[in-house]
């Protein structure tokens, strides 16, 4: 096989994968992309927008019916503010939700001063409920949710823990007190609760978690940045399973399960409610109205009796999607950084590009020495495919005379063309190994550089200021339709059909033309691979020259 085909096949594989993802993005689940974030600069408004929301806002007990429609009134004295090294937080006293999550170390874009919006209010509602209902659960109440009281309206980290309790008592003697508990850099929070009950007979108690956001969204995604935004959940059995908002609306989830989680995926980000994992879990969702989708978690009721106090807990995450903070969370919730099928080399190559960040403090540097290790890893590879197809062109003239003496009897042609094979000891098939091999590693790189956050605005040199989108003034691209030429002229070919010449010779420009889209963190792993082919060719045809084998 000529290595000009091996790169018009690399070519339409790529081009064919992406076209099958844009295929899945128009008529197969639909991936959502991020509401605009100009809500980052309405966050001190109050209260979110829960006017269009009015139905079935609480889940009732373990069959998750329709339930109490939430309150509508709006009052800017039940939001309190909570500030940590990582989040900025308004919290709803009514119910006790987290309605925003501004993450302060993840601004909007490059530059600004503006912090990314996870959880907002407003026309993009993204908020994360959670309460205690059953037949004592205040979330049940006839009056509605319950309006916790808070001993400030503003809390902020000073030390490497914050503690923001609300209270919450009714009139039989039934108290609660619902427990954020922050951890300075993390971006996950504890929830707790303590029901005390002092009332005259025992008490029943659900609690439940739920996040819950706006469905309409207004679609940019492309087929060269393929993002999936939408729901997932894990299951002692399924440790991920995506969940799309279109699932949602035709069915709602309903898994009883050891364990589990939900959650809610953007590009880059994550908001997920971990209950206790070593209790039997109900995970749910529903479509409010065809507006709004909810997937969540119904945790054991609990039974608490005259003058005692229990405590449940259950943690929230907010944040980046951070493989090794998650998976330390729970079981399966680092695979929210979703590599597809081929994660099992993408996480590998992940590790391998974090250890070389440690080392060099540019991840387009790291970027760099990858590729120079798994080109090295593969040299005698392509050492061999090399000589394969020197031996191949070698045999030209006597596949002729085979083909001149057999005529049209393919059988004994075929016998004929294997016995001058094992005579000659030349494998047919010696071409395609690296290519083989090649593939699944440059889309698990591929999905690597699409995925992990630690490239979000990650800085290279000079005018490559942030790897994981295209390169501004298209250099990268450019350099490599360059590069892809060189190979062209430096590589012996045999091809012989005037239109395949014509499709090899245009092959560069039209990668050219597919890079320009990529994200400039990918477009680099592809030149530099270039150019060490283009190093490593000239050291193979020499080595083979040496030793009597023709390379043209």
């Amino acid at each position: 096989m000529e290595s000009q085909r091996s790169f018009l096949i690399i070519g339409l594989a790529l081009v064919s994968f992406l076209l099958w993802q844009q295929w899945q993005k128009d008529y197969g689940p639909q991936p959502i992309q991020p509401v605009a974030q100009e809500q980052a600069e309405q966050t001190t408004q109050g209260v979110p927008s829960f006017e269009n929301a009015s139905s079935e806002d609480v889940p009732s007990g373990d069959s998750v019916p329709a339930a109490q429609p939430i309150a509508t009134t709006q009052n800017t004295n039940r939001i309190i503010e909570v500030k940590t090294d990582t989040l900025d937080l308004r919290i709803d006293l009514l119910g006790g939700d987290v309605v925003t999550a501004d993450l302060l170390k993840f601004p909007v874009k490059q530059g600004s001063e503006i912090p990314y919006s996870l959880l907002r209010s407003g026309n993009g509602l993204y908020v994360a409920q959670s309460g205690l209902i059953g037949a004592q659960g205040p979330d049940a109440s006839s009056s509605g949710r319950p309006v916790y009281n808070a001993s400030e309206t503003f809390f902020e980290m000073t030390g490497d823990t914050l503690v923001v309790p609300l209270t919450w008592k009714n009139n039989q003697g039934l108290s609660v007190t619902k427990t954020f508990t922050f951890t300075k850099g993390h971006y996950d929070v504890d929830v707790t609760y303590t029901i005390e009950n002092g009332t005259g007979t025992a008490a029943t108690v659900q609690p439940y978690a739920q996040l819950k956001q706006v469905m309409a969204f207004e679609d940019n995604s492309n087929m060269f940045m393929p993002t999936y935004r939408g729901a997932a959940y894990s299951t002692e059995d399924d440790r991920y399973q995506k969940y799309t908002f279109d699932e949602i609306e035709d069915d709602n989830l309903r898994e009883t399960t050891k364990a589990g989680w939900v959650g809610m995926l953007e590009h880059y980000f994550v908001s997920a409610w971990v209950p206790s994992q070593e209790q039997t879990n109900t995970l749910y969702s529903r479509n409010l109205n065809n507006q709004f989708a909810v997937i969540g978690v119904l945790s054991p009721a609990e039974s608490i009796n005259v003058g005692e106090t229990k405590t449940v807990s259950s943690t929230l995450y907010m944040g980046p999607k951070d493989q090794d903070s998650l998976a330390e969370i729970a079981r399966g919730l680092d695979l929210t950084v979703d590599y597809g099928f081929l994660w099992w080399i993408s996480k590998y190559l992940f590790a391998l590009l974090q250890f070389l960040h440690s080392l060099v403090n540019n991840w387009g540097v790291a970027i760099i020495l990858i590729t120079v290790i798994v080109k090295g890893a593969m040299y005698w590879l392509t050492k061999k495919q090399y000589e394969s197809m020197a031996r191949m062109r070698n045999l030209a003239p006597k596949m002729q005379q085979l083909k001149d003496r057999f005529g049209d009897d393919r059988q004994k042609m075929s016998q004929a063309m294997m016995e001058l094979y094992r005579k000659e000891k030349v494998n047919p098939m010696g071409g395609c190994l690296p290519l083989v091999l090649q593939m699944p590693i440059f889309l698990a790189l591929y999905w690597v550089l699409m995925e992990s956050v630690e490239l979000r605005h990650a800085d290279f040199v000079l005018w490559i200021t942030d790897l994981s989108v295209k390169d501004p003034y298209f250099v990268l691209p450019v350099l490599t339709g360059a590069s892809m030429y060189l190979l062209q002229k430096l590589q012996p070919t045999t091809i012989t059909d005037p239109m395949q010449q014509k499709i090899m010779q245009w092959m560069p420009v039209a990668m050219s033309v597919f890079f320009l889209w990529f994200p400039a963190g990918l477009v680099l792993y592809w030149l530099i691979s270039n150019v060490i082919t283009l190093v490593q060719a000239k050291m193979i045809y020499a080595s083979m020259e040496k030793r009597g084998i023709n390379s043209k």
